[in-house]
């Protein structure tokens, strides 16, 4: 329901004592999201907020919105629970690395490819920081950390390439500490009708500092960094350096003024298929950042899951209920 008030971010700021580690780049994320919501022209009372377990998952209790600090993992469940049910409500996850992608790592590829009506926001810091400093599943081949003290051995994932692979509708990422970009990537997903899936690189100070300084040091940053507007040909560092097609299906890294303007490849995220959208997830390096693309990588519209399940409920309610035939139907059987 719109406000007839018009709010400001101070109107979401809740009256707990906000307990992350000084420095810790999830302030940055609270203040973008308290200054964002207010242009959604709702009431503070139809705005959700749903965390996990994790640093991240403080999140509810710093806003005057509802919110719900749940079960490790279970989220995007209860999320899906109550976006259903209360369809009039705005529905927001926010998790971390290690709950979204672990323990709860089905949980997260379900309500996506289900394309339930909620928007997560999935902050990425790369280590396991609650529990005090462990590897997580997006931490890089060769990380040492408490549990892995001869360098981590695992593959690990890249949360936007594991979005499009289950067919998220919408797919973007950002960085905590570029404001600007943050606001407009919320934007864009909370007016996205379905599933929204937003991976914002966080810093962790304490556990992992400095593990997104190749993105944010001036230094690097241009040259490593790939922002993505639909419709422009994606180039970079200044236009030194364009993304093309590969020989195979995916996409590379050239210096662009060994490419022609027509070997560039132009950004759709209203492609149908999400195939460009992953090549793109694919380019960056792991360990290094090179060729991190950030923005929205896919956004398209498909029948969400909160469409079906009101258009089943509606017909159920349309049709004499006989219990008896339901319980006494094909699949049962007697035994003698």
């Amino acid at each position: 329901m719109a406000t007839d008030v018009t709010l400001k971010a101070k109107d979401f700021k809740s009256d707990q004592e906000v307990r992350w580690c000084p420095g810790c780049g999830d302030y940055a994320i609270l203040a973008a999201v308290q200054g964002f919501l207010p242009s959604l022209g709702r009431n503070r009372e139809d705005i959700v907020f749903v965390s996990g377990i994790g640093c991240s998952s403080r999140f509810p209790y710093y806003l005057t919105t509802y919110g719900m600090h749940s079960i490790h993992g279970r989220a995007p469940a209860i999320a899906t629970g109550l976006s259903v049910s209360r369809p009039d409500l705005d529905v927001w996850v926010v998790t971390g690395d290690g709950d979204a992608l672990s323990i709860g790592g089905n949980h997260l590829i379900h309500a996506l490819r289900r394309n339930v009506d909620i928007t997560i926001l999935l902050f990425n810091n790369r280590i396991y920081g609650l529990t005090k400093g462990q590897y997580s599943p997006t931490s890089p081949i060769g990380k040492i950390t408490k549990s892995t003290p001869a360098g981590s051995i695992d593959r690990p994932f890249d949360p936007v390439t594991l979005a499009l692979g289950a067919e998220a509708t919408f797919v973007a990422r950002t960085i905590d500490s570029d404001r600007a970009h943050l606001t407009s990537v919320l934007r864009a997903a909370s007016e996205h009708k379905g599933a929204s899936l937003v991976e914002i690189y966080q810093n962790c100070n304490i556990f992992n500092d400095g593990a997104f300084a190749t993105l944010k040091d001036p230094g690097t940053r241009d040259a490593s960094l790939i922002r993505l507007e639909a419709g422009q040909p994606i180039t970079f560092d200044e236009g030194r350096k364009a993304v093309v097609r590969d020989l195979g299906c995916g996409f590379r890294v050239a210096a662009a003024d060994t490419v022609s303007e027509e070997d560039i490849v132009y950004h759709d995220p209203q492609a149908e298929s999400p195939l460009a959208a992953f090549a793109l997830s694919e380019l960056a390096d792991p360990v290094t950042l090179a060729n991190t693309a950030i923005g929205v990588f896919r956004s398209v519209k498909a029948p969400t899951y909160n469409d079906g399940f009101t258009s089943q409920l509606a017909g159920a309610e349309e049709t004499e209920a006989d219990l008896e035939a339901l319980l006494r139907g094909r699949d049962t059987w007697t035994v003698t």
